[in-house]
């Protein structure tokens, strides 16, 4: 085999028709038809077959070839050629084979197979068809999502991982010992820091991981998951949902763009996303509330003895997941619902002045039963105000003195949000369960591989 011959990508087979070229990576399948042998082979930017026939290639080729399994990795050489019959695919006409190893037999095969045998194997289910595209996908909204902000003079800030305090609620904290210092906690969001640095930037975004312990089996819900918080000093309410609108509209988009192959793998209605432009649908959470009562959408209240009961939708209540599927039956793009009960919501989030039971905050639900992307708010900017939130939060105030300074040092009205990353990559993907939206998913039943 010539190592003259470039090395090229199978994205860029495109760009090389008629070339004679090298291929590295692995056989994703093989069949054969008499003197014709059909092996699809993967190189991590993509499939393509090739096509080996017995009287263009050496015997030793031939039989070289009859040795490969699935997941054997090789070299390969050949002529890039255009599909006869299909638009925009290649093909690689073979002329000579390297063998760099003969893979074992692969445990995961056309068959079908059950969700933990395939969450077992994760580290070799992601070089599935189905799972590669996804990974791209989440590869594009990530791009997206930087440059999203980027382009629009936010500085990012990294929040730490490892914090003295909760910010949403003590219950869902993974907990640890942190030296001489006493306990400290996995981040649930980097928000506080977020809003800190807004302070000393502007416009900030913090995104990376966070860690909810909440005992949850939802199709939505992981242990550990990323998202992205933008933070804007001088940004209301109003301000903010529109960035979220633009920022959902520009991310969807971009993937259409960028990732039509992927979300063809993943046979993605792609209409539905087209639709995805502002403005999106508002709704007030009393104005939802009626609604669900109009529309006969109980709340299932459990008693202590275990029997339930279905209710009217009461005021005050957080809306679930029955609830926001209800909601979104209607729309065919997110909607944001908007000031919520201040008692249901987070110490942090300011309070309308028009109406103090109600509070500044605002989540973007997705269509299609994917539910909340989004969860934002005006931020608290009074010292005063916030040190009473915390008080009724039963919060201690010590841990809090530095973002309590906040509002003591040259304190502004500002605003901010929170995306989940996992779950948008699974509404845009059109999937049924958001462990396939992660590398190597974090559950509250699985931690490994």
């Amino acid at each position: 085999m010539s190592s003259a011959l470039p090395h090229v990508y199978i994205s860029e087979f495109k760009h090389h028709v008629g070339e004679q070229v090298r291929l590295k990576g692995w056989v994703y399948n093989i069949r054969s038809s008499g003197k014709l042998m059909f092996p699809e082979f993967r190189d991590g930017s993509g499939i393509v077959q090739g096509v080996v026939s017995k009287k263009d290639v050496s015997d030793s080729v031939w039989q070289q070839f009859e040795t490969l399994t699935q997941e054997s990795s090789v070299i390969v050489t050949g002529t890039i050629s255009k599909h006869p019959k299909l638009e925009n695919v290649y093909e690689l006409h073979v002329s000579d084979l390297d063998i760099i190893h003969i893979a074992h037999d692969y445990p995961i095969t056309p068959k079908e197979h059950g969700v933990e045998f395939l969450a077992d194997k994760r580290h070799l289910w992601l070089r599935s068809k189905r799972q590669w595209a996804i990974m791209r996908v989440r590869h594009e909204v990530i791009n997206a999502i930087r440059d999203f902000f980027n382009q629009r003079d936010f500085t990012l800030i990294d929040s730490p991982i490892i914090t003295p305090n909760a910010v949403e609620g003590t219950t869902t904290l993974f907990e640890l010992d942190y030296f001489d210092l006493g306990k400290a906690y996995l981040t649930q969001s980097g928000q506080l820091y977020g809003e800190a640095s807004a302070m000393a930037f502007g416009k900030v975004y913090v995104f990376g991981p966070t860690f909810r312990a909440e005992k949850s089996k939802t199709r939505r819900h992981l242990t550990e998951f990323w998202m992205v918080e933008p933070e804007m000093a001088y940004y209301d309410l109003e301000m903010t949902m529109a960035l979220a609108e633009e920022f959902v509209e520009y991310i969807v988009q971009r993937v259409l763009e960028k990732r039509k192959e992927e979300l063809t793998v993943l046979e993605r209605d792609l209409t539905k996303l087209e639709k995805i432009t502002r403005p999106f649908h508002r709704l007030s959470y009393t104005d939802a509330v009626e609604w669900l009562n109009k529309h006969n959408v109980k709340l299932i209240k459990k008693a202590a003895d275990g029997s339930e009961t279905e209710i009217d939708f009461p005021w005050g209540e957080d809306f679930g997941a029955p609830q926001e599927e209800a909601l979104m039956a209607q729309f065919d793009k997110p909607c944001i619902i908007h000031r919520y009960p201040a008692e249901v919501k987070a110490f942090y989030m300011k309070r309308d002045p028009e109406n103090p039971k109600l509070a500044l905050a605002m989540d973007m639900l997705a269509p299609e039963g994917a539910g909340e992307i989004i969860g934002g708010s005006q931020r608290e900017d009074s010292y005063e105000a916030l040190l009473e939130r915390l008080r009724e939060h039963n919060l201690p105030q010590e841990p809090f003195e530095w973002y309590l300074d906040l509002r003591r040092y040259g304190s502004v009205p500002h605003s901010g949000f929170g995306l989940g990353l996992e779950r948008t990559v699974k509404w845009i993907c059109g999937l049924e369960h958001i462990r396939e939206t992660s590398p190597y998913p974090r559950m509250i039943y699985r931690n490994t591989p």
